[in-house]
C-alpha cells in the first residue's frame, strides 16, 4: 500500500534539499491550485490531500529526517518507536498557512471588522464649486444604540458563551470516508459564528446593537472642485462590527450649469456679443467675470467674429494649489436683422466705398478653431 504513494518532493515539486521556505512556496502555489473550492478537475480533492500531507511531513524537521532515512514506511507508526497518529485535516493545514478566512470553506476569526463605505450626492452651484465653501449634510446610518452600548443586551443583563460552540464560532464535525477522515467546520447556527447569544436582547435595537439615526455632518469643499469629484470624510461611514472602525464617507459632488460661463478645465469661457460697427471700429465694453464683477476690455479695431480675448488669472481656482485658469472672452460679430429705412441706406453708402474685392479664405478644420479659440 505504501508503495502506492508519489514521493512527497515529487508531489510538492521541489529537490531533496530544497529549504524550508522553498517548500513552504511550493505547497503554498499548489495548495490554492488545487483546493476543491477553486479547482475544477475530478481529483483536485484527492491530489489536495496528497499537497497537505507531503508538506506536513517536509515543514516538519523530525518527520523529514525520517522519511529522507525510511521512506514512507518511516512514517506508518510502530516503526522504530515513532507513531505520528495519522495525518491530520488538510483544511487545519491550510488554514494555519494562509490563515482563517481566506475564502475556501473556513468561518473567519472573530475579530474587529470595519465598517462599509457610504456615498452622498451634493449638488454644488458653479460659484460654490470653483470657490468652495462650507455645505452642512444630513446622513442616515447605523449608531451604536444608546440603551446597550452595543452589547446587545436588555440592560442588567449581558450576552453568556454560546453552548452549541463553546465561544469558538465555529461547529467542527468528523467525517470518516473510504479516503479518511475529513473534519467539516461551519459557522455556528445557534450564535451565527458571534460566539455568544443573548438571553434578553435588548429592546431599543432588538438585539442588534445598533440603530438608524440622522446626523448632520459639515463637508468642506474645497476651491475648485468639479462634476464627478469626490470628498472623503474618514470614519464617517457604517460603525464597524465587534469594535471595528467606521467604514468613510464619500460626498461625491454634482455641479449645476451656469447661466453664462462655461468650464473648460480650469478656465471659463463667455460669449460676448457686438455689432458691425463696434467690430469694425473698436469699442470698449465691459463683460462679467467670475466673482469680481463687471471688467472693461477693448474690442480692436477690425475685430472678427470668433476672436478670443483671454483675461489672466480669472477663471477656476486650481484644485489644492494657488493660482486660478483664463477667462476667455469669445467675441461673436452680431449681424442686425432687423434695419430701419435710414439704417439700410447708411449701409448701402458704406458697402459703396469699401474694397469690393472678394477674398476667400481656405476653410479651416474643427481642430483648428479649437486651437485659436483656446490659444494653443
Amino acid at each position: 500500500m505504501m508503495a502506492s504513494k508519489r514521493d512527497y518532493y515529487q508531489v510538492l515539486g521541489v529537490n531533496r534539499s530544497a529549504s524550508p521556505d522553498e517548500i513552504k512556496k511550493a505547497y503554498r502555489g499548489l495548495a490554492r491550485q488545487y483546493h476543491p473550492d477553486v479547482c475544477e478537475l475530478p481529483d483536485a480533492e484527492d491530489r489536495f490531500k496528497e499537497i497537505n500531507e507531503a508538506y506536513e511531513v517536509l515543514a516538519d524537521t523530525d518527520k523529514r529526517s525520517i522519511y529522507d532515512r525510511l521512506g514512507h514506511s518511516g512514517l506508518s507508526g510502530g516503526n522504530f518507536g515513532f507513531d505520528f497518529g495519522g495525518f491530520r485535516d488538510p483544511f487545519d493545514i491550510f488554514t494555519e498557512v494562509f490563515g482563517r478566512g481566506f475564502g475556501f470553506g473556513t468561518t473567519a476569526t472573530r475579530g474587529p471588522r470595519r465598517g462599509t463605505d457610504l456615498r452622498y450626492d451634493l449638488s454644488l452651484t458653479f460659484e460654490e464649486a470653483a470657490f468652495g465653501c462650507e455645505k452642512g449634510i444630513e446622513v442616515t446610518r447605523h449608531e451604536t444604540c444608546p440603551k446597550c452600548n452595543g452589547s446587545r443586551a436588555e440592560a442588567g443583563t449581558s450576552p453568556v458563551r454560546c453552548s452549541e460552540c463553546n465561544g469558538t464560532g465555529q461547529v467542527r464535525k468528523m467525517q470518516r470516508s473510504i479516503l479518511g477522515s475529513f473534519v467539516s467546520v461551519t459557522t455556528c447556527p445557534t450564535c451565527q459564528g458571534e460566539g455568544e447569544t443573548i438571553p434578553i436582547p435588548c429592546k431599543n435595537c432588538n438585539g442588534r446593537g445598533h440603530v438608524y439615526a440622522t446626523r448632520t455632518l459639515s463637508v468642506t469643499i474645497p476651491a475648485g472642485v468639479d462634476h464627478g469629484t469626490q470628498v472623503r470624510l474618514a470614519g464617517e461611514g457604517e460603525i464597524g462590527e465587534r469594535g471595528g472602525p467606521r467604514g468613510n464617507l464619500y460626498v461625491v459632488l454634482s455641479v449645476e450649469p451656469h447661466p453664462i460661463f462655461q468650464r473648460r478645465g480650469n478656465d471659463v469661457l463667455v460669449e460676448l456679443q457686438v455689432n458691425v460697427a463696434q467690430a469694425a471700429l473698436g469699442t470698449k465694453v465691459k463683460v462679467p467675470t467670475l466673482g469680481e464683477g463687471d471688467e472693461e476690455i477693448s474690442i480692436p479695431a477690425g475685430t472678427q467674429s470668433g476672436k478670443v480675448i483671454r483675461l489672466r488669472n480669472k477663471g477656476i481656482p486650481y484644485l489644492r494649489r494657488d493660482g486660478r485658469g483664463d477667462q476667455l472672452v469669445l467675441v461673436r460679430v452680431a449681424t442686425p436683422t432687423k434695419l430701419t429705412q435710414e439704417q439700410k441706406q447708411l449701409l448701402r453708402e458704406l458697402g459703396q466705398t469699401l474694397d469690393p474685392e472678394t477674398l476667400w479664405k481656405e476653410k479651416s478644420s474643427f481642430i483648428d478653431d479649437l486651437r485659436e479659440l483656446f490659444g494653443l
